[in-house]
């Protein structure tokens, strides 16, 4: 189904073509002074100079063309050129009509889906979540639900941190308190144990305190460089061990992304590509691209476009040891290899971005993926505090992710709780579904390279820019929907038709409707999530003003009634669309 916009600027293009003037000039655009009209177009402006002839005039003649019709109500040339636009209102609701039979709301689906791989999230192995996960996750999510839902074939990849140092410490401190585990018996030859030698909150200690010995003890750091070369040479008990840091690691991983409603296609980590960074490296060296410098092995990258130095890419330390840049270079080969991606994106802090311009540069200097497969790297901003500065506990320490969706928890809890007709164990979940949408929605409203203050009260707020207004407006529309089909001799909603427009309050929330698709478009194409946001932020304000405006449930003329309640059934069925992509829904009350 074709979209609005291009509907209409294909009316204008015929009238401009009609008129003797070239009809790539009769773009139009969304009316930047609605209280004069609701579309405009400019194309006169631009062609004035071309063909040597007044604005006013061009406008004029391209207005005299477009009486009678069947798009636009009204035409107005206007000085110095412009053309305000309004549209019929058979028009309108003929298209909406036509939107709420298609699937998808018309939405065109690719020619050819894109294959994408999301890299997003990147906790660490042995490390508890915490808020500076929040962004990957809740941004990668919603860049995954919104490629899918435009028609893209999109895999989302975790890309844990399993590999390096820090397992080796974890080792080698669970080896100072349990030294008798049958791990690190060399003679031992039996199955180990299927249950873990600790729990997950055993696991998150032991990390610190490792970490800690080791920048005060040689040895201990020795030993911890030691266990990591042996885990990598595949030692039987430390590989055996290792698997259990991963198992529970993993396993309450996957519960707090759950609560997000986040989840992961590939469960990737550095480990994944081990073996096959040797044979990478070598392929590096026999084309001459790779060359030691100072013990290192790098690679150039610098181009004479640069317009600040890009350093070298290193590849291997001068021990030998592999890096970040090392496994997410061998990462992309691997995907290549298996999926033949016509992206990659990756969904990281936005410090990050010399890194991956790094390893993007190497990755095709290196032959890894061939020149046509994109690799884009989406930067986000810090989540900030009250104070400006990144969020932090009351005590100055990095809150866990558990903690901080508590915090939300408990806020909106105590809100559903006021609403006497609400049980204890609807609120329960209701609370958690508000709260949800409170922390996503305060998140992807922002653009995403932006740093945001993160302000529970604000956030948790049944009004303005939040996630519960936009909830409480869905549950609202609900609420009239089912109070309309319980009324005797009331039409099935289904078969309710949508009407011409009587107010102005009607006709806004009908130009909203008509400007879904293009939006989605344009959030897919942007990768932005926060227009998402924005699209229906405005959409429930115009319902509201809409609804506020209008006797719905009282009008006596059946068919206006009728498409009324069809109009509201759309508008809730493309409010719960754009949540459902965002990764969160709406409750059936509040």
């Amino acid at each position: 189904m074709e979209k609005f916009l291009n509907l209409i600027s294909k009316e204008m293009a015929d009238a401009f073509e009609a008129a003797g003037y070239d009809r790539e000039l009769g773009k139009v655009t969304v009316s930047n002074r609605p209280d004069l009209c609701e579309y405009q177009c400019n194309g006169a402006m631009a062609g004035a100079k071309r063909y040597h002839k007044a604005p006013i005039m061009i406008a004029g003649d391209v207005a005299g063309k477009l009486d009678g019709s069947g798009v636009f109500a009204s035409v107005e040339a206007v000085k110095p050129g412009f053309l305000n636009l309004k549209i019929r209102e058979d028009f309108l609701s003929s298209y909406l009509t036509q939107m709420s039979k298609e699937e998808k709301f018309g939405l065109e689906a690719p020619e050819k889906p894109a294959s994408i791989i999301l890299d997003y999230g990147g906790p660490n192995v042995a490390k508890p979540l915490h808020v500076g996960h929040l962004r990957s996750a809740v941004i990668g999510e919603a860049v995954k639900r919104i490629a899918r839902y435009h028609g893209e074939n999109v895999i989302g990849d975790i890309h844990l941190g399993d590999w390096g140092l820090q397992m080796g410490l974890v080792i080698t401190e669970v080896s100072k308190r349990q030294p008798d585990l049958c791990y690190f018996d060399p003679s031992f030859e039996g199955a180990y144990p299927a249950a873990a030698p600790f729990t997950v909150a055993e696991l998150e200690e032991i990390y610190p305190t490792a970490s800690k010995k080791s920048k005060a003890d040689p040895e201990y750091y020795a030993e911890a460089m030691d266990n990591t070369h042996r885990l990598q040479e595949g030692d039987r008990g430390l590989r055996a061990l290792w698997q259990k840091i991963i198992d529970v690691s993993v396993a309450d991983m996957k519960k707090n992304y759950a609560n997000l409603d986040v989840d992961f296609d590939l469960w990737w980590g550095e480990s994944t590509v081990h073996d096959a960074i040797p044979g990478m490296v070598a392929a590096m060296k026999e084309k001459g691209l790779a060359y030691e410098s100072n013990g290192a092995l790098v690679v150039d990258v610098a181009e004479e476009t640069d317009s600040k130095e890009i350093p070298p890419c290193i590849i291997l330390k001068s021990d030998g040891a592999a890096l970040y840049t090392t496994t997410d270079l061998a990462t992309i080969s691997e995907r290549e290899r298996l999926y033949h991606p016509d992206q990659i994106i990756y969904i990281t802090d936005k410090r990050q971005e010399l890194h991956f311009q790094q390893v993007f540069r190497t990755a095709r200097k290196c032959g890894l993926v061939p020149e046509e497969t994109q690799l884009r790297h989406i930067g986000f901003g810090t989540m900030n505090g009250k104070d400006g500065k990144p969020f932090k506990t009351r005590d100055g320490g990095v809150m866990k992710l558990s903690d901080l969706i508590s915090d939300i928890n408990d806020e909106m809890r105590g809100k559903i709780a006021s609403n006497p007709e609400i049980g204890p164990e609807e609120a329960e979940k209701t609370a958690r579904q508000v709260a949800l949408a409170a922390l996503k929605y305060g998140d992807l409203s922002n653009q995403a390279s932006k740093d945001y203050v993160f302000d529970i009260e604000r956030f948790t707020s049944f009004e303005g820019d939040t996630g519960p207004y936009i909830l409480y407006t869905i549950v609202r529309i609900k609420s009239i929907l089912a109070k309309y089909a319980s009324a005797e001799g009331a039409k099935p909603v289904k078969a309710c038709v949508i009407g011409l427009a009587q107010s102005k309050a009607e006709k806004d929330l009908m130009t909203d409707l008509a400007g879904f698709n293009a939006m989605m478009d344009n959030a897919y194409c942007e990768i932005a999530p926060h227009r998402i946001c924005a699209y229906i932020y405005q959409l429930s304000n115009d319902f509201n003003s809409f609804y506020h405006s209008t006797r719905i449930l009282a009008e006596e003329d059946t068919g206006r009634k009728e498409s009324w309640i069809a109009l509201l059934k759309l508008t809730q069925d493309i409010l719960c669309t754009c949540i459902d992509v965002l990764g969160f829904s709406a409750p059936e009350r509040m």
